[in-house]
């Protein structure tokens, strides 16, 4: 398959250019690489692993009148969940967002689905939305999804945004269940995220890499272990993976590998939606609701075994 290939969803390309970092803080991370690296280090881990201030004030300023807000513990902390119908009578369908986002980022997906005889149920990840505000991590995102789940049994659907997605592979390979999954603009490896990250904001690749070194201390895993690429041949479940060919936050190529390695996996490609946008375009919604009603969505993606990540 071509990177360049005609969107199945064309679109008209509205994707706003970020103008990035602020410079001060970039001159200030390029500085501190070769005048105090180890303080850089440490101030570069601690943004690494913060979501973003707007991830609350976006939450609470959500309307969430018809959802009912409820709690689950996870690790220690206590997430914020929302629920519309009954998972206990209906089939129901989680959410997991994207890093710096929130739980209530489904609500365009919540009318169709309940309409669709659905029950829904979101949260916010640890330290995200409505939560207190915390330093997380890939793992622990992935523990909270497997401790919403577990309060609910096993859910029709899984749906999850770009870290969500890494989130939900490692949480469906420690046993969570559900019957269909529909991953949007996925991220498929968190070295690579760190290494966009760091050139984000000005970070040199051997700081990036002592940055991993002190993450890794923290949890005791190997960051490697966490890529995508390894858990996703074992995976069973029905799979969807729609990724925006202009995704400028997560390539589309990582999107792709997901679709290659998940066995009978497909991918739907879109144009013009970018990153954020793909997770409430309204033909996205419509799209995945089709394969959850289980006609041919996307497009197989061939594999082979004897390339990186199987890329033919």
């Amino acid at each position: 398959m071509d990177a360049a290939k005609p969107s199945s969803l064309p679109q008209k390309s509205t994707i706003v250019r970020k103008s990035g970092v602020p410079r001060p803080l970039r001159w200030a991370f390029r500085a501190g690489s070769w005048l105090a690296p180890r303080t850089t280090v440490r101030h570069a881990s601690r943004l690494f692993a913060t979501p973003l201030p707007s991830s609350r004030s976006r939450a609470l300023a959500a309307p969430c009148d018809d959802a009912r807000i409820g709690q689950v513990e996870s690790g220690g902390d206590v997430l914020t969940t929302y629920t519309w119908g009954d998972p206990a009578l209906q089939p129901y369908v989680l959410f997991a967002h994207g890093w710096s986002s929130f739980g209530l980022r489904c609500r365009p997906w919540v009318e169709p689905l309940r309409a669709a005889g659905y029950a829904v149920v979101a949260f916010d990840l640890p330290g995200h939305g409505r939560n207190p505000p915390c330093q997380t991590n890939l793992p622990a995102c992935a523990a909270a999804l497997a401790d919403v789940a577990r309060q609910h049994g096993p859910a029709a659907a899984l749906v999850a945004h770009s870290m969500g997605g890494a989130a939900a592979v490692l949480a469906l390979r420690e046993g969570v269940r559900a019957g269909r999954v529909v991953l949007l603009a996925p991220a498929a490896d968190m070295r690579e995220a760190g290494h966009r990250f760091g050139r984000t904001i000005g970070l040199s690749p051997p700081l990036v890499a002592r940055m991993f070194e002190r993450f890794e201390r923290q949890i005791g895993i190997a960051v490697d272990q966490l890529a995508a690429h390894l858990h996703l041949p074992a995976l069973g479940v029905p799979a969807l993976v729609v990724h925006d060919v202009e995704d400028e936050d997560v390539p589309w190529e990582e999107g792709e590998r997901y679709a290659r390695l998940w066995p009978g996996a497909r991918l739907l490609s879109t144009r013009g939606l970018g990153h954020h946008r793909i997770a409430s375009e309204p033909q996205v919604v419509e799209a995945a609701l089709r394969f959850l009603r289980g006609e041919v969505v996307g497009e197989r993606v061939v594999s082979s075994p004897n390339l990186p990540f199987g890329l033919a």
